[in-house]
């Protein structure tokens, strides 16, 4: 049987000025047992932080809300709370530079305004449980792929979900357990050859899937992946 960890609920702060995206990420955050909380517009999502009953652990923020906008808007967050962990809805942001500058405020990660509900919580599982998952945020785009993964002299495959420069995550009814080392092999669009790495599973939910954290990758694979996550990101944010 795969290893599942009993998780307490977390408390997020959905920021955004849609309605239907805060209404879709607080659904699928209470399906996973969590606690959502809403902000409409800047005013109310610094009041929120400054409050931070219940203790908020983890920010989604729309770069859009009213009263302030962009890069200054995440400065006003980390002059309340320089070390909470944030998550920036991709579509909001405008170009790569502010990318590069939010990066340098400590922004945790990006995630899609329309994400499915089902893999929404998923999503943002590494950044509410970070023990657990213990790997580099980086940005994740979608991938779907035929993925083989070895252990020992058992091999058996799946379809990849996303894709990051550090992870790889698997649809799958039989994960393994959390920590098992494995072989990985999978293809990117147009890839020209196959990409083998070392991995470890970092989580495992069963009937869902698994999420591999890569830990040896030779460097023209690494730059391969980084320029397909970069495409495809800023293609994705702007589509």
């Amino acid at each position: 049987m795969p290893s599942v960890s009993t998780r307490a609920a977390r408390t997020v702060l959905v920021a955004d000025d849609t309605a239907f995206v805060r209404d879709r990420f607080r659904a699928a955050l209470e399906r996973a047992g969590h606690r959502a909380l809403e902000a409409r517009s800047g005013a109310e999502l610094l009041a929120s932080i400054q409050q931070d009953t219940p203790r908020i652990d983890l920010v989604l923020l729309d770069l859009h809300l009213a009263g302030a906008r962009g890069v200054e808007l995440l400065r006003r967050v980390r002059a309340i709370a320089a070390d909470r962990p944030v998550i920036v809805f991709s579509g909001t942001i405008a170009s790569t530079g502010e990318a590069a500058e939010l990066g340098r405020l400590g922004v945790s990660g990006y995630i899609n305004e329309y994400t499915s509900p089902l893999n929404i919580a998923r999503s943002l599982a590494p950044h509410l449980f970070p023990d657990e998952h213990n790997r580099r945020a980086s940005p994740r785009v979608a991938l779907n792929a035929p993925v083989s993964y070895r252990v020992g002299n058992t091999i058996a495959t799946g379809l990849s979900l996303n894709v990051s420069t550090g992870g790889l995550a698997v649809r799958t009814t039989n994960p393994l357990d959390v920590g098992t080392c494995v072989k990985i092999r999978f293809r990117l669009p147009k890839g020209g050859h196959d990409i083998e790495a070392d991995a470890r599973v970092t989580w495992a939910e069963p009937r869902l899937g698994m999420g591999f954290q890569f830990t040896r990758l030779d460097a023209a694979d690494r730059t391969a992946l980084d320029t397909f996550v970069t495409r495809h990101f800023f293609t994705n944010r702007k589509a």
